[in-house]
């Protein structure tokens, strides 16, 4: 079928349904809703069978949806209506919820429902949740509605709050004046319901220091005390603030945007505060190991079982700064030392990684060095990775990854994905060339020509046609809990197997040694660095606008030609 995804943002849920049709043989188009003029033009242009909505912030037209069944993603169970779905159900300790394949009309979310599902809340954040478990029952419902479509006669649910399966109902917008924090009398369990609903948009507003900023993340901490509302450690970039009865890490701030002055965006606490202001606060630091057995933030954790040391790194929205890039190395080399032959990399939820972080970059006084700063390190990563021939490296993604994020688990000897996983392997769409050792690492597993494609056609690729182009080697079908729990049977296989992993690391060694006479890891270095340099300090190049609109959130004109279909 001629199926067009109509969305606001070609976000995570669009281009994993995106992904999973083109897998099963339908031909997809995108048209984002940049108006209802270019929305009729787009869909005059792709004449789909059947248009679907997977994240709309705005009404289809009628004339649009009277000539074609539309169908909207909503992420809510049967009769939850409202722009805050999400936000409500983990400020009200919902338990389950679920996401609603409904048809299209005149009232918003009140069509006929074509295919629900449950599943069941997590304790994250609600960007972490909508990437994981909602795109997932998202997938499961989207698939069944184009199902009952195909084969046709289907006769959707009306919507009827007087069947006891439907158990939402409409709610409000979740305004600030509901997310407000009262450090005086709110609980760290209260606190962290609030963080959690808000992230990663629009945020809580709150004051700190006499200034307003939007809090970004709450993690618990299970140490620290102080007086409610008071900044009692810093770690890492992130603030730690006392509650009535705890404490609650924040690693973002997003200043509020004063009337008329320019964007604001996400970045890490400290950099946005007055450093005056912190001088008198501790920064109390964390080791990958002690942070694997503490209810503490960390963006590090290390922990051993059966044999093989596990290195998590979970960075907000994937974006890896010169800094975390640095203390990710130092606690990549400190595994390397330990006792295990196998080391598998990458967090157990969301994403594995997007690459340098561009919100840093923008921020920075100077973005071109900051830039340049930021690559070198992530290089250095994925140079350690490379050239680590005592041990068998997995990366192990439970989420997506994206441009450099792809190039650093493809320096691993082998990758390992949920079959929910998206890649997103090229830097087109920023304006770069990209590093990471990429014209080594990819070329070697798909072959020449399939790695330029990659490059040039800059589309999400899902797991499933990842493992059948050799991009990875294993795909799984499991939550992100059960992928963990398979990750953990078939890494310790690995290592309880003396023999065989022996022989594998030996080989190993020999073919490193093989590459690196045929042509040094040095001189991929160089190349790609030598145009990456261009990008970042050349005259006339894309790099700098690109990332400032994508930073700043400017909205597109037009939906880009390679999304068209």
């Amino acid at each position: 079928m001629r199926i067009l995804l109509v969305a606001s943002a070609f976000n995570s849920l669009s281009q994993r349904i995106h992904t999973e049709l083109r897998q099963r043989g339908h031909q997809v188009g995108v048209e984002l809703a940049l108006g209802d003029e270019s929305l009729r033009v787009g869909v005059a242009r792709f004449r789909p069978d059947l248009i679907l909505a997977p994240m709309l912030t705005t009404a289809v037209p009628e004339d649009i949806w009277s000539q074609y069944l539309v169908l909207i993603v909503h992420p809510g169970p049967k009769g939850d209506r409202g722009p805050s779905s999400l936000d409500w159900a983990i400020s009200t300790g919902a338990e389950e919820w679920g996401v609603t394949v409904l048809q299209a009309v005149a009232e918003m979310d009140a069509g006929p429902i074509w295919a629900s599902e449950a599943f069941p809340m997590r304790l994250c954040g609600k960007s972490e949740l909508y990437r994981t478990d909602v795109s997932d029952a998202a997938v499961r419902a989207v698939m069944t509605a184009v199902h009952y479509f195909e084969k046709g006669g289907f006769e959707p649910e009306p919507l009827d709050y007087s069947n006891p399966e439907v158990m939402g109902q409409e709610r409000p917008y979740h305004s600030q004046a509901i997310r407000r924090i009262d450090w005086s009398s709110d609980t760290s369990a209260t606190v962290l319901r609030k963080l959690r609903a808000a992230d990663s948009q629009p945020g809580v507003l709150d004051e700190l220091y006499g200034r307003e900023y939007f809090l970004h993340g709450g993690h618990q901490e299970d140490q620290l005390r102080g007086d409610p509302g008071t900044v009692v450690a810093t770690r890492d970039g992130a603030i730690c603030r006392a509650t009535v009865d705890g404490a609650v890490w924040l690693p973002q701030l997003r200043p509020r945007r004063i009337p008329g002055g320019p964007a604001t965006f996400k970045q890490p606490a400290t950099a946005v505060m007055d450093r005056e202001l912190l001088v008198d606060v501790p920064e109390v630091s964390v080791t990958p190991a002690e942070a694997a057995i503490r209810e503490t933030w960390s963006e590090l954790r290390y922990y051993e079982y059966d044999s093989v040391g596990y290195l998590e790194f979970s960075y907000a929205g994937g974006a890896m700064s010169t800094d975390q890039c640095r203390r990710l190395l130092d606690a990549y080399r400190q595994a390397c030392a330990r006792p295990v032959t196998v080391l598998v990399l990458g967090p157990a939820r969301d994403f594995f990684s997007n690459g340098i972080h561009l919100n840093v970059i923008e921020a920075a006084p100077d973005p071109a060095e900051e830039s340049w700063r930021n690559i070198n390190a992530i290089d250095d990563v994925a140079e350690a990775i490379l050239t680590t021939t005592d041990k068998l490296v997995i990366s192990a993604l439970s989420g997506n990854a994206a441009a450099g994020g792809v190039m650093l688990a493809l320096a691993a000897d082998e990758i390992w994905c949920r079959e929910s996983v998206v890649l997103n392997p090229h830097y087109r769409l920023m304006g770069l060339c990209g590093s990471e050792y990429w014209t080594y690492t990819l070329p070697r597993r798909v072959g020449t020509e399939q790695a330029d494609r990659l490059m040039s056609e800059a589309r999400p690729v899902g797991a499933r046609d990842a493992e059948s182009l050799g991009l990875v080697d294993r795909v799984v079908g499991e939550g992100a809990a059960e992928f963990r729990a398979w990750v953990r049977k078939e890494a310790a296989a690995l290592a309880a197997d003396g023999s065989a992993l022996a022989e594998r690391l030996l080989d190993k060694k020999r073919r490193r040694a093989l590459d690196e006479a045929a042509k040094p890891l040095a001189a991929y270095r160089s190349e790609e660095l030598g145009r990456m340099r261009q990008h970042f300090y050349g005259s006339g190049e894309l790099y700098h606008r690109l990332r400032h609109e994508f930073v700043t959130n400017v909205r597109p004109t037009a939906t880009p030609a390679h999304l068209l279909g």
